[in-house]
């Protein structure tokens, strides 16, 4: 039994203030369970985090160690982006690391930037042939920028190789017996004599013009068409030979590098040597053609002589029979007219 002076003990066992007691334990409980789902998914993604970030770290925590000590602007969130878009990072680092080595601009806005090398290597370009390029450019002081060079590279020429004729100039062969298995070009003047002719021609890439322009092949063959064009308006083959230096300033005046991937520099005549007399030879058969033609001639009025002497034959053949038809009637016309009695007697001169 509880004692009824002792109000206190009755009040903790009063069954409200159990059941609110049970209902505050209860929600401490599971605010503590809650808090502690949070700390440890927290204390979870945490460490899923410090792994991914570890994975991505050793992975390519040397690159971006190396971009970062040459300030090549590199960070390890492109390096992860690089990782999911099947992006070679090597190539891009590489590339920025070059670029800022040669004093290049690498600033996002306006130069080389992380993402411009990334999407032209997802476009299929060559980003080290692309940078390579520009380098050389620049030290040429050959204005290039990268929109340019990368354009192209994504066109199928090669920027670098265009970048280096441009400095250094490339000499061709006219013609090339690579392309066309001759070693010559052969022309022929006004008199008729053939010349066989070499030539090199100095071409350097015209940046400008490169896409879109016509290829090396178009350059051959318009400098061989100016050469055989020099040839055929001189007089005679004797004025070539004199100064082989009117071809080239006759094919150079043309302006054969129009709409070209390439500006010609200079056409120069290695060699001149002199062929066959084709007007001469030209001139005979000519000769021999008309022969034949007076002699078919000939035999054809031959012929037709011929042929009138066989028909007047054949006319006084004709015109014997008819005589000898003609004197057969005769004395059937005689025999006619004596009986009739039209004709007299030998010496009978009485008139009847």
């Amino acid at each position: 039994m509880v004692a009824a002076g002792d109000k206190t003990f009755v009040g903790i066992l009063n069954p409200g203030s159990i059941a609110m007691t049970l209902e505050g334990i209860l929600l401490a409980q599971t605010r503590n369970s809650f808090l502690h789902w949070v700390i440890g998914g927290s204390v979870l993604i945490g460490a899923f985090i410090f792994l991914f970030a570890g994975v991505f770290f050793i992975k390519y925590g040397a690159i971006w160690f190396r971009a970062w000590m040459v300030r090549a602007d590199v960070s390890m969130g492109s390096l992860i982006g690089m990782y999911f878009r099947q992006v070679n990072p090597n190539v891009i680092v590489e590339a920025k690391v070059m670029a800022t080595g040669a004093l290049l601009d690498i600033s996002r806005r306006s130069g080389i930037s992380t993402a411009r090398l990334d999407a032209h290597f997802l476009a299929g370009g060559n980003v080290a042939n692309v940078i390579q390029a520009l380098i050389a450019a620049h030290r040429a002081g050959i204005d290039l920028d990268f929109d340019r060079a990368a354009a192209i590279d994504l066109a199928g020429r090669d920027v670098l190789d265009a970048v280096r004729t441009s400095v250094s100039p490339r000499v061709i062969d006219c013609p090339d017996p690579r392309r066309s298995g001759k070693t010559t070009l052969s022309a022929i003047a006004k008199n008729g004599v053939e010349l066989r002719v070499r030539a090199r021609v100095t071409v350097r890439t015209n940046l400008e013009q490169l896409i879109g322009g016509a290829t090396e092949e178009t350059v051959i063959a318009r400098v061989g068409e100016g050469i055989i064009t020099a040839i055929g308006s001189a007089d005679t083959h004797l004025l070539v030979l004199e100064n082989p230096d009117r071809i080239s300033k006759a094919v150079l005046q043309r302006g054969l590098d129009a709409h070209t991937a390439f500006e010609i520099v200079s056409i120069d005549i290695a060699d001149v040597d002199v062929g066959e007399n084709i007007g001469a030879r030209l001139q005979a058969d000519q000769a021999e053609a008309d022969t034949r033609v007076a002699r078919a001639r000939a035999e054809q009025r031959r012929a037709e002589a011929i042929a009138a002497e066989q028909e007047m034959k054949a006319r006084v053949s004709e015109n014997r029979a008819r005589l000898v038809l003609a004197e057969a009637e005769v004395p059937m016309a005689m025999a006619e007219a004596f009986r009739a009695g039209r004709l007299n007697a030998v010496g009978d001169n009485k008139p009847r």
